[in-house]
């Protein structure tokens, strides 16, 4: 299938592109001037067009990626010292927030394709992206330190990828990670050479899209739930969710093709 490219803003140079192609979905960061700096609109961008994805049926992967030189280097510092009030920062924090949220309360699962640079923000949307798959040359860091400000909302998504002491050491000093030391660390899935980077991605996406997107639905929702409750609770949810899932036609179909030795022909959501 070609890949249909649509901007979701009606700029001429697009802040965020997006391109379809055969159920995955690409949200590039355009702003390779600024290295991709997650400015208020760039965040009212993104979250205008995962909350459209999650409409989108025939969405099955999500992958973030960056143009230019940057994946992401986080907020957009000139932005916040033109803005230098209270009220624009906490408006700004919580729209980042919100977006961090909605990447896991989306249902299709979100992969980060990281070519190059995380930093501060740009890290803190590497770990609450579901899948990153980085190149071998890309770095991580949560540099807001650096400048006298700690990154106090990178910390919730990588104090949730990472031991808490790998995480505070990053916090607490703003010193980079190289793309393996950060697949050590459970911050990233894989590392590959520059030039592999889009295969391995899709070879992930291809994965996923091969599998019932009712089970990856209702597991991904599982999943972020029970981390956040006690043992017995998480048991009790994970029960009725495979439960659930054990009644969905795909679950009958896949059962079915498994006992029969042949590939199973998943419908649906």
């Amino acid at each position: 299938m070609n890949a249909e490219s649509r901007p979701v803003s009606d700029a001429e140079a697009p802040i965020l592109r997006r391109e379809d192609a055969g159920g995955v979905t690409t949200l590039t960061l355009n702003r390779p001037q600024q290295f991709n700096a997650l400015s208020f609109e760039m965040l009212e961008a993104l979250i205008a067009a995962v909350d459209e994805i999650a409409r989108d049926e025939t969405v099955r992967v999500v992958v973030i990626a960056g143009e230019g030189k940057a994946f992401c280097a986080g907020h957009d510092l000139k932005e916040m010292r033109g803005n230098h009030t209270l009220d624009f920062q906490q408006r700004l924090f919580r729209l980042c927030g919100k977006f961090m949220m909605k990447l896991t309360e989306l249902p299709q699962p979100v992969i980060a394709r990281v070519h190059s640079i995380a930093t501060a923000a740009g890290c803190q949307l590497v770990s609450m992206c579901d899948l990153a798959v980085a190149a071998e040359h890309a770095r991580f860091a949560v540099s807001g330190i650096n400048v006298g400000l700690f990154c106090a909302t990178p910390s919730v998504g990588l104090a949730r990828n990472m031991g808490r002491k790998e995480a505070f050491e990053m916090l607490v000093t703003g010193d980079f990670i190289d793309a393996h030391e950060a697949q050590r660390r459970g911050l990233i899935n894989r590392v590959v050479p520059a030039e592999e980077l889009d295969a391995e991605v899709g070879r992930l996406a291809a994965s996923i899209l091969a599998k019932s997107p009712a089970a990856i639905r209702m597991g991904k929702q599982m999943f972020y739930k029970q981390l956040e409750m006690g043992l017995d609770a998480a048991y009790q949810l994970a029960s009725e969710t495979m439960a659930c899932n054990a009644m969905c036609e795909d679950a009958a179909e896949g059962i079915d093709a498994f006992i029969a030795k042949r590939k199973p022909q998943f419908k649906g959501r």
